[in-house]
């Protein structure tokens, strides 16, 4: 477990995070959600302490643990999984921040579920992200998010406690002197990277591998952003892609676990941006039930690369938050099948309706799930003017 310094200092970098994701400073009065497990309560409390002082208002939300999470879909009807809270569009229509303390006690209680369940509690609340979504783009709401170890993701990791925590300290720079000095640091590196690749006028990006030959196109009014609070700890810099514009194979060697299922060996083909095959080597039936949740769940949402020069990620963790930030010997690159990031709009974002949003092409779901490479590779851009240029290889991103 985290000692008190520890705790600590995860909670002031939490606020480092989650003030760097908002656009507008935040002000004693103003609300924000601590949603958080049992096992991470004791960061919860360090969490509460710091907007206390803070002069804010906290609001505390426990999450189901996993006997009450698994008798809410063996048990539930549709007309309870589709159960709309009284008071949540309230709360989250005045919210101005969110922190997400991760720590499930297990991840496979629930693997007999029928995905279409699950699936359609994702969709009945898909109406709580658009609010926090569109208050975002106002600039009146950030959000961030972090792991606790558990037992649950160690054994599944094939680590032991000790060496899940050292993971997680090593990776949020807990172990720093001034955690949030260091991850200040790690922010301005990656303002410089992104000036760059934003100044390149891309027109598609092509990643191969040993198993992938995908290519992405940016489309119209996109920016990459990253390493920008949401996530401790975030390494990535990724882009919400013109949907309609990824042709190829994308393959993810980096097992990942979903809704109590664990997914091996993704391959999906892409045909004028739909996947229109798909195969896994293990979970695949699951995929496919995913890949039909809606419309826009066989859709590209996102796609990002993490130069291992930031990541301290080394190793599995059973948790898509420091997987998708993995560094290792060759970084990686995911992609996300489902919802887009509308943050990723180089335009005004209170001016991104809905309906310019499917204009250029941000793809609209209920899902958003990340599907790690990290296979050695390079990424080419392809620019307006005709040429190309290696812009990722070996882990790190080349700039000329």
């Amino acid at each position: 477990m985290l000692t008190s310094s520890q705790l600590a200092n995860y909670a002031r970098v939490l606020f480092w995070g989650l003030e760097t994701a908002r656009t507008e400073p935040y002000q004693p009065g103003d609300i924000i959600l601590i949603r958080t497990d049992l096992e991470a309560m004791a960061l919860a409390e360090a969490v509460h302490e710091q907007c206390m002082r803070r002069g804010l208002n906290p609001v505390i939300r426990v999450n189901p643990n996993p006997t009450i999470e698994l008798n809410f879909f063996t048990l539930g009807v549709d007309e309870q999984i589709e159960f709309r809270t009284p008071g949540d569009q309230e709360l989250f229509s005045s919210l101005n921040g969110l922190i997400s303390l991760i720590a499930p006690s297990s991840l496979t209680h629930l693997k007999d579920v029928d995905p279409a369940k699950n699936a359609k509690l994702t969709v009945a609340k898909k109406y709580l992200r658009e609010i926090i979504d569109q208050r975002e783009m106002q600039g009146s709401f950030g959000w961030t998010l972090c792991v606790m170890p558990t037992a649950a993701l160690a054994e599944q990791a094939g680590l032991s406690m000790e060496e899940y925590t050292k993971q997680i300290v090593k990776a949020a720079h807990l172990d720093a002197e001034d955690p949030v000095a260091r991850w200040q640091e790690t922010f301005d590196e990656a303002v410089g990277v992104k000036e760059w690749i934003n100044g390149l006028d891309a027109v598609s990006y092509r990643v191969k591998s040993e198993n992938t030959d995908l290519v992405v196109g940016p489309g119209e009014m996109r920016r990459w952003i990253g390493v920008s609070g949401h996530n401790i700890p975030s390494f990535e810099l990724f882009l919400s892609p013109d949907w309609r514009e990824t042709e190829g194979v994308y393959y993810a060697d980096q097992p990942s676990f979903r809704s109590g299922n664990l997914i091996r060996g993704v391959r999906l083909t892409f045909e004028k941006g739909e996947v229109v095959e798909v195969t896994a080597e293990e979970g695949e039936s699951f995929v496919r039930k995913q890949l039909a949740m809606d419309e826009g769940a066989r859709r590209l949402g996102e796609f990002s690369l993490t130069d291992r020069r930031f990541s301290r990620i080394d190793t599995f963790m059973a948790n898509t938050l420091f997987d998708e930030n993995f560094g290792g010997d060759f970084g990686n690159c995911h992609v996300a099948v489902g919802s887009s990031y509308a943050d990723t709009y180089a335009g005004d974002q209170a001016a991104l309706t809905k309906e310019k949003k499917k204009e250029l092409g941000f793809n609209d779901s209920a899902l958003h799930w990340d599907l790690v490479n990290t296979e050695p590779k390079t990424v080419t851009a392809r620019l307006r003017d005709g040429s190309e240029m290696v812009i990722y290889e070996n882990g790190e991103f080349r700039k000329s």
